[in-house]
């Protein structure tokens, strides 16, 4: 047990997996592909992977490292390592916030994708034998408050649910379940997409750089777009990994354990695309279509395919296991920080929170119908406001604050940083990255940042 007398998990593999399925979500299975397809592909893969590696995986390390050390939350684990008289702890308010407002979105799209699955999976696609026009299911959904309602409360019952069983029989054994069960269906599927006609046009427009194509979308935007990928997919910056550190023992070092839930992750992502790059240039869709990719595109796909029907209650299927993965993750985040912060017990902070975000995620759904004359700036709706706020302004500014906070004197400071991820066995940190973390690496989040908040 950590500090606080809190349940840890039973296992490494329970620990990488429930790590993995926080940072595995809708950003792999939907985000991923639609952004490598509008950037060119192949080479936006590639910049992709440069970037995980030099950004990513150092700012995960020092998630975990704050986590494991104070065996606390956020807002303790501050208060517990930084010096007297700081208020570093400040800020693990902020990412609790940050935690709150994700999922006041994030609780609608997942939703939309158990929407998805039970209308693959009972039939709804299709009338009479016939195909029914896909996006006119999606304008449906969202212009239905009811029907959107319904799928939301579902996802946030179910959720709380899971965690209401405890880490070990609820968080990790679903997670366990979900995460085996989400790679299956991936290799299922991809071995469908490679069986496909024109395949193998999709495999090389999406793995294959080409600089032709790099040159016509921008070198700088591919750059750009696949820096903001590589850094938002492992969900780094709000305390979400953090809070598994403080579940670890001291038995393996932490940049290998960061290594395993970037590859994890990548996996996911990467295998998203050979899904869907092959079943593009097979039936002729434009592969740089954007967001609309998967409720649009990727349905008319199914539903014109042999057997539609039964792929894609299975794509549907893996793109619920993606985004429960992360409900579940983000939800033990609030649960186990309100134990932390107020000292009370774990079933009062599940039925405290799941009855708050039951509303809190009312406001989400109506932005789409009832609501969906209220626009904040940029003409942006409910759900945008609040992922520009998470995506733009707390996740990035939240990174540099942890980098910050354990790689100068003004924190916990770098050397107490690099003893902590060093502690067990495997991959160790190289102490002279120091001058790379403290002067490049919040350069490099600083762009993100700065990208984001001036982005339309």
């Amino acid at each position: 047990m950590n500090e606080g007398n809190r349940e840890s998990f039973g296992s490494r593999l329970g620990f990488i997996l429930v790590s993995a399925g926080c940072a595995i979500g809708i950003g792999n299975v939907w985000k991923f592909p639609y952004m490598a397809g509008q950037n060119g592909g192949g080479i936006f893969v590639l910049f992709y992977l440069l970037f995980l590696a030099i950004m990513g995986i150092p700012v995960m390390t020092m998630e975990l490292a704050i986590g494991r050390k104070s065996g606390l939350t956020m807002v303790k684990a501050y208060k517990k390592l930084e010096k007297p008289g700081q208020k570093w702890h400040v800020h693990g308010w902020i990412c609790l916030a940050g935690s709150y407002i994700l999922m006041m979105y994030y609780t609608t799209v997942s939703g939309w994708m158990l929407d998805y699955f039970y209308k693959f999976a009972t039939g709804q696609f299709t009338t009479d034998e016939k195909p029914i026009e896909v996006s006119a299911v999606f304008d449906g959904l969202m212009n239905n408050p009811l029907e959107m309602g319904i799928f939301t409360v579902l996802t946030v019952l179910i959720g709380f649910g899971i965690l209401s069983l405890g880490v070990r029989n609820g968080l990790e054994k679903v997670n366990k379940f979900m995460m085996i069960g989400l790679l299956i269906l991936l290799a299922v599927l991809t071995t469908k997409s490679f069986r496909l006609d024109n395949a193998m046009e999709g495999l090389k427009f999406y793995l294959l750089p080409d600089l032709g194509r790099a040159k016509t979308v921008g070198l700088a935007k591919i750059i750009s777009s696949a820096m903001s990928q590589a850094f938002f997919t492992l969900s780094i910056g709000m305390g979400s990994i953090e809070v598994f550190g403080s579940y670890m023992g001291k038995e393996n070092r932490l940049t290998g354990e960061s290594i395993t839930i970037a590859v994890l992750d990548t996996v996911v992502a990467i295998m998203s695309g050979l899904i869907i790059f092959p079943a593009c240039f097979s039936f002729g869709v434009e592969p740089s279509q954007g967001p609309s990719l998967i409720f649009a595109t990727i349905p008319e796909i199914f539903v014109n395919m042999p057997m539609g029907r039964l792929w894609g209650t299975l794509f549907f299927m893996l793109m619920t296991f993606a985004s429960f993965s992360t409900v579940t993750a983000v939800f033990e985040n609030i649960v186990i920080s309100v134990v932390d912060i107020f000292n009370i017990k774990r079933g009062t902070s599940v039925a405290i929170n799941c009855a708050f975000l039951l509303v809190a995620s009312l406001p989400c759904v109506l932005g789409f119908n009832v609501l969906k004359n209220l626009v904040f700036f940029g003409g942006r709706n409910v759900l945008d406001f609040e992922d520009f706020l998470v995506s733009n302004l707390i996740l990035p500014s939240g990174a540099l604050v942890i980098l910050l906070f354990c790689v100068t004197r003004f924190g916990w400071g770098f050397d107490n940083y690099i003893d902590e991820v060093n502690i067990g066995s495997g991959i160790k940190m190289p102490a002279f990255l120091k001058h790379f973390y403290r002067i490049v690496l919040p350069v490099l989040i600083l762009i993100i940042l700065l990208q984001g908040l001036f982005s339309k």
